[in-house]
């Protein structure tokens, strides 16, 4: 098959046979494409540790748009200061970029067109960079949990979505006049591979009632709702903490960056399974609390 021909349908099948063969795409440039990923990953070693500046901006981009309003809300009006990312975190976010440069280099040796790495997007004055398209389709490159891979997998993403992720590929489409988005994804723990692709003008589609959307309708509102002088309502009500009587975070809320800010008397306790933002104490936890 010509290497202009290939689609998306066809992709994870490719990339996997691939890996069982070693055999790149007859048609590709074998060594432009591993120096090519040489390249972005010095370029990624080169932001992490060279001598660019690491700051906190708190300006609307495209990768944020699709955040909760309290979140942006708090991110615009300097709440905070956000919460420090501990080490290992940093660690995940690296290798993280590392694996999608990686999606990249494999998506190349099985005869995939990678096209627009990194072009930029404009909405409404709202800038960003988005990934690339892969076969034309407007593609963001993610590694995931596996909590976080079956959304891509089973295409479940449009109805669960605390990331923003939605919002922010609409975003990319829109600046490009371009209507089919997708997403290529790893499961980072297995090595599973996903391609979600939505078509934003499928009426028939399930998703279609969130992805009809207009991300400038969005936009607009979100600029508008950040120069109010009081925050929106909290994303998420508190939850109970198993049989405790103790009420915690939820889901959705635990991640944030803005969580002590929301709710300034939050406790912290470090369970096995991960720290456990709790909000009510009426049973003090038998384990160690984070100071």
């Amino acid at each position: 098959m010509d290497i202009s021909m290939k689609t998306t349908d066809t992709l994870i099948k490719d990339i996997y046979k691939l890996m069982q063969n070693k055999t790149p795409d007859s048609a590709v440039d074998v060594e432009a494409a591993i120096d090519s990923f040489g390249e972005a990953c010095k370029d990624l070693m080169r932001k992490e540790f060279g001598n660019s500046k690491h700051f906190d901006s708190r300006k609307l981009r495209m990768s944020n748009i699709g955040k909760t309003d309290r979140y942006l809300w708090n991110h615009c009006n300097n709440v905070g200061p956000k919460e420090k990312m501990q080490s290992h975190t940093l660690v995940k976010f690296m290798y993280g970029h590392l694996i999608e440069e990686m999606l990249l280099l494999l998506t190349r040796l099985s005869g995939h067109t990678v096209t627009h790495e990194q072009a930029l997007a404009e909405v409404q004055g709202i800038k960003g960079s988005m990934d690339c398209k892969i076969d034309g389709v407007v593609t963001d490159v993610k590694s995931a949990s596996v909590f976080g891979f079956k959304k891509f997998k089973d295409g479940s993403l449009a109805f669960d979505d605390p990331f923003g992720y939605i919002d922010q590929i609409k975003g990319y489409a829109r600046s490009e006049g371009e209507t089919k988005v997708g997403w290529l994804a790893m499961d980072k723990v297995n090595g599973h591979l996903a391609f979600l692709k939505y078509d934003l003008e499928d009426e028939e589609a399930p998703a279609y009632p969130v992805l009809k959307k207009d991300i400038e309708e969005r936009i607009i509102h979100v600029k508008e709702m950040v120069k109010q002088e009081e925050p929106p309502e909290l994303c998420h009500a508190t939850v109970p903490d198993g049989k405790s009587g103790n009420m915690k975070l939820a889901m959705g809320c635990s991640y944030c960056h803005f969580k002590h800010a929301c709710y300034p008397e939050l406790r912290t306790f470090l369970y096995s399974g991960g720290p456990r933002y709790l909000t009510e104490v009426v049973n003090e936890p038998k384990v160690q609390e984070a100071l």
